[in-house]
Protein backbone atom coordinates (compact mmCIF):
# COMPACT_ATOMS: atom_id res chain seq x y z
CA UNK A 1 0.00 0.00 0.00
CA UNK A 2 1.53 3.36 -1.30
CA UNK A 3 0.45 6.76 -1.67
CA UNK A 4 1.23 8.60 -4.91
CA UNK A 5 -0.96 12.14 -4.97
CA UNK A 6 1.45 13.64 -7.68
CA UNK A 7 0.69 10.31 -10.08
CA UNK A 8 -2.35 9.03 -12.07
CA UNK A 9 -3.49 5.27 -10.36
CA UNK A 10 -5.57 2.74 -12.05
CA UNK A 11 -6.14 -0.37 -11.59
CA UNK A 12 -5.73 -3.28 -14.11
CA UNK A 13 -7.59 -6.36 -13.61
CA UNK A 14 -7.41 -9.35 -16.39
CA UNK A 15 -8.54 -12.81 -15.25
CA UNK A 16 -7.12 -13.28 -11.66
CA UNK A 17 -4.29 -10.29 -11.85
CA UNK A 18 -5.37 -7.44 -9.90
CA UNK A 19 -2.59 -4.85 -10.38
CA UNK A 20 -3.10 -1.21 -9.23
CA UNK A 21 -0.31 1.15 -11.23
CA UNK A 22 0.35 4.72 -10.81
CA UNK A 23 1.92 6.29 -13.31
CA UNK A 24 2.54 10.08 -15.09
CA UNK A 25 -0.15 9.61 -17.13
CA UNK A 26 -3.44 6.85 -17.40
CA UNK A 27 -1.85 4.17 -18.99
CA UNK A 28 -4.27 0.89 -18.32
CA UNK A 29 -4.72 0.26 -22.49
CA UNK A 30 -1.08 -0.48 -22.39
CA UNK A 31 -0.61 -1.86 -18.98
CA UNK A 32 -3.92 -4.72 -19.67
CA UNK A 33 -1.78 -5.79 -22.74
CA UNK A 34 1.45 -6.46 -20.73
CA UNK A 35 -0.22 -8.12 -18.08
CA UNK A 36 -1.69 -9.99 -20.78
CA UNK A 37 1.45 -10.93 -22.31
CA UNK A 38 2.84 -11.62 -19.07
CA UNK A 39 -0.06 -14.54 -18.44
CA UNK A 40 0.26 -15.90 -21.73
CA UNK A 41 3.95 -16.44 -21.28
CA UNK A 42 3.61 -18.17 -17.76
CA UNK A 43 0.33 -20.10 -18.55
CA UNK A 44 2.27 -21.33 -21.85
CA UNK A 45 4.77 -22.26 -20.00
CA UNK A 46 2.79 -24.25 -17.06
CA UNK A 47 1.34 -26.31 -19.98
CA UNK A 48 4.61 -27.97 -21.06
CA UNK A 49 6.17 -27.97 -17.74
CA UNK A 50 2.99 -28.67 -15.32
CA UNK A 51 6.11 -28.60 -12.34
CA UNK A 52 6.72 -25.30 -12.82
CA UNK A 53 3.45 -24.29 -11.23
CA UNK A 54 3.42 -27.01 -8.49
CA UNK A 55 7.24 -27.31 -7.13
CA UNK A 56 8.29 -26.19 -3.85
CA UNK A 57 11.94 -26.62 -4.87
CA UNK A 58 13.83 -24.99 -7.06
CA UNK A 59 13.89 -26.02 -10.97
CA UNK A 60 16.31 -26.52 -13.74
CA UNK A 61 17.21 -23.35 -15.32
CA UNK A 62 15.99 -22.67 -19.13
CA UNK A 63 17.86 -21.41 -21.59
CA UNK A 64 15.39 -20.90 -23.63
CA UNK A 65 12.70 -19.57 -21.71
CA UNK A 66 11.42 -15.87 -21.96
CA UNK A 67 12.11 -13.40 -19.91
CA UNK A 68 9.80 -13.32 -17.16
CA UNK A 69 10.15 -17.47 -16.50
CA UNK A 70 13.81 -17.20 -16.93
CA UNK A 71 13.71 -14.54 -14.06
CA UNK A 72 11.43 -16.69 -12.32
CA UNK A 73 13.51 -19.98 -12.48
CA UNK A 74 17.08 -17.72 -12.27
CA UNK A 75 15.70 -15.81 -8.61
CA UNK A 76 13.57 -18.98 -7.12
CA UNK A 77 17.06 -21.01 -7.35
CA UNK A 78 19.29 -18.34 -5.73
CA UNK A 79 16.95 -18.48 -2.87
CA UNK A 80 16.62 -22.62 -2.53
CA UNK A 81 12.16 -22.12 -3.15
CA UNK A 82 9.60 -23.26 -6.23
CA UNK A 83 9.31 -20.08 -9.02
CA UNK A 84 5.82 -19.82 -8.38
CA UNK A 85 6.74 -17.97 -5.32
CA UNK A 86 8.34 -15.12 -7.44
CA UNK A 87 5.28 -14.99 -9.50
CA UNK A 88 4.02 -11.24 -8.20
CA UNK A 89 7.20 -9.93 -8.57
CA UNK A 90 8.54 -11.23 -11.38
CA UNK A 91 4.60 -10.03 -13.26
CA UNK A 92 5.38 -6.46 -11.13
CA UNK A 93 8.28 -5.82 -12.75
CA UNK A 94 7.52 -6.62 -16.63
CA UNK A 95 4.71 -4.53 -16.43
CA UNK A 96 6.60 -2.05 -14.88
CA UNK A 97 9.28 -1.72 -16.93
CA UNK A 98 7.71 -1.64 -20.28
CA UNK A 99 5.47 1.18 -18.87
CA UNK A 100 8.71 3.50 -18.52
CA UNK A 101 8.76 3.34 -22.44
CA UNK A 102 5.77 5.62 -21.89
CA UNK A 103 6.17 7.14 -17.97
CA UNK A 104 8.96 8.35 -16.41
CA UNK A 105 7.70 7.40 -13.12
CA UNK A 106 5.71 3.78 -12.37
CA UNK A 107 4.68 2.01 -9.93
CA UNK A 108 2.93 -1.13 -9.79
CA UNK A 109 1.41 -3.30 -7.13
CA UNK A 110 0.78 -7.00 -7.64
CA UNK A 111 -0.43 -7.63 -4.29
CA UNK A 112 1.99 -8.14 -1.83
CA UNK A 113 4.88 -7.35 -4.87
CA UNK A 114 5.36 -4.46 -6.02
CA UNK A 115 8.04 -2.66 -8.48
CA UNK A 116 9.04 1.29 -8.70
CA UNK A 117 10.45 3.59 -10.68
CA UNK A 118 10.32 7.21 -9.10
CA UNK A 119 12.16 10.73 -8.99
CA UNK A 120 10.73 11.41 -5.72
CA UNK A 121 10.60 10.00 -2.26
CA UNK A 122 7.64 7.22 -1.26
CA UNK A 123 6.12 5.83 1.25
CA UNK A 124 5.22 2.38 1.39
CA UNK A 125 2.80 1.02 4.18
CA UNK A 126 3.27 -2.04 5.47
CA UNK A 127 0.76 -4.78 6.35
CA UNK A 128 1.95 -6.98 9.77
CA UNK A 129 -0.98 -8.83 10.23
CA UNK A 130 -2.30 -8.85 13.70
CA UNK A 131 1.34 -6.97 14.74
CA UNK A 132 0.70 -4.11 16.61
CA UNK A 133 2.95 -2.41 13.91
CA UNK A 134 0.41 -3.16 11.20
CA UNK A 135 -0.48 0.29 9.22
CA UNK A 136 1.43 1.79 11.56
CA UNK A 137 4.79 2.01 9.73
CA UNK A 138 5.85 2.50 6.76
CA UNK A 139 8.72 1.97 4.29
CA UNK A 140 10.88 5.15 2.83
CA UNK A 141 11.55 5.01 -0.91
CA UNK A 142 14.50 7.33 -2.10
CA UNK A 143 13.73 8.20 -5.98
CA UNK A 144 17.62 7.39 -6.64
CA UNK A 145 17.47 4.24 -5.27
CA UNK A 146 15.02 2.94 -7.55
CA UNK A 147 14.14 1.07 -9.84
CA UNK A 148 13.65 -1.13 -7.25
CA UNK A 149 11.42 -3.86 -5.94
CA UNK A 150 9.93 -4.85 -2.87
CA UNK A 151 8.18 -7.47 -1.61
CA UNK A 152 6.38 -8.96 1.46
CA UNK A 153 5.56 -12.45 2.68
CA UNK A 154 3.39 -13.09 5.55
CA UNK A 155 2.16 -15.90 7.41
CA UNK A 156 -0.60 -14.51 9.26
CA UNK A 157 -2.13 -12.65 6.95
CA UNK A 158 -4.32 -13.76 3.80
CA UNK A 159 -2.58 -11.93 1.10
CA UNK A 160 0.53 -14.30 0.74
CA UNK A 161 1.58 -18.03 1.59
CA UNK A 162 4.30 -19.04 3.68
CA UNK A 163 5.04 -21.87 5.39
CA UNK A 164 6.33 -19.63 8.25
CA UNK A 165 3.95 -17.40 10.94
CA UNK A 166 5.78 -14.35 10.38
CA UNK A 167 3.43 -11.20 10.21
CA UNK A 168 5.55 -9.19 7.72
CA UNK A 169 8.99 -9.85 5.84
CA UNK A 170 9.59 -7.01 3.86
CA UNK A 171 12.45 -7.50 1.31
CA UNK A 172 14.26 -5.13 -1.03
CA UNK A 173 16.16 -5.60 -4.30
CA UNK A 174 16.89 -4.76 -7.40
CA UNK A 175 14.85 -6.91 -9.29
CA UNK A 176 11.51 -7.59 -7.51
CA UNK A 177 11.22 -11.01 -8.64
CA UNK A 178 14.31 -11.46 -6.30
CA UNK A 179 12.19 -9.64 -4.04
CA UNK A 180 9.63 -11.27 -3.90
CA UNK A 181 11.56 -15.03 -3.82
CA UNK A 182 13.27 -14.35 -1.05
CA UNK A 183 10.45 -12.43 0.95
CA UNK A 184 8.92 -16.16 0.93
CA UNK A 185 12.13 -18.16 1.69
CA UNK A 186 13.17 -15.93 4.90
CA UNK A 187 9.58 -15.72 5.83
CA UNK A 188 9.53 -20.05 5.55
CA UNK A 189 12.32 -19.78 8.29
CA UNK A 190 10.34 -17.36 10.74
CA UNK A 191 7.99 -18.72 13.02
CA UNK A 192 8.06 -16.92 16.34
CA UNK A 193 10.11 -13.43 17.41
CA UNK A 194 12.97 -15.08 18.80
CA UNK A 195 13.66 -16.68 15.13
CA UNK A 196 13.60 -12.87 13.82
CA UNK A 197 17.63 -13.17 14.16
CA UNK A 198 17.85 -16.56 11.80
CA UNK A 199 15.63 -14.76 9.17
CA UNK A 200 18.35 -12.20 9.36
CA UNK A 201 20.72 -14.42 9.27
CA UNK A 202 19.31 -16.38 6.06
CA UNK A 203 18.65 -12.71 3.94
CA UNK A 204 22.12 -11.96 4.29
CA UNK A 205 23.66 -14.86 2.66
CA UNK A 206 21.39 -14.19 -0.78
CA UNK A 207 23.01 -12.42 -2.90
CA UNK A 208 21.52 -9.15 -4.61
CA UNK A 209 18.84 -8.25 -1.48
CA UNK A 210 19.42 -4.18 -0.63
CA UNK A 211 17.33 -4.86 2.42
CA UNK A 212 14.92 -6.62 4.88
CA UNK A 213 12.28 -5.34 7.72
CA UNK A 214 11.03 -8.83 9.43
CA UNK A 215 8.23 -8.26 12.08
CA UNK A 216 6.82 -10.91 14.43
CA UNK A 217 4.21 -9.82 17.23
CA UNK A 218 5.84 -6.42 18.52
CA UNK A 219 8.97 -7.25 17.85
CA UNK A 220 11.15 -6.02 14.60
CA UNK A 221 14.40 -6.77 12.86
CA UNK A 222 15.98 -5.01 9.99
CA UNK A 223 19.18 -5.42 7.82
CA UNK A 224 20.66 -3.92 4.91
CA UNK A 225 19.13 -0.26 3.52
CA UNK A 226 15.59 0.34 5.00
CA UNK A 227 14.33 3.38 6.60
CA UNK A 228 10.97 2.97 8.10
CA UNK A 229 8.78 5.80 9.54
CA UNK A 230 5.71 6.39 11.59
CA UNK A 231 2.72 7.46 9.19
CA UNK A 232 1.27 10.42 9.91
Amino acid sequence: MYKSKDLVAFEVLEADTDLYISADSDLGVRAKEFVKKARIAITKYIVKHPSFETSFIPLQFDHSSSVIISDMLKYSARVGIGPMAAVAGAVAEYVGKNLLKYSKQVIVENGAGIFIKSREPRKIIIFAGKSPFSKKIALEVDGADTPLGICASSGTAEQTFSFGFADAVVITARSAALADAAATAVGNAVKKAEEIEAGLAIAKKIKGLKGVLIIKDDKMGIWGKIKISGIR
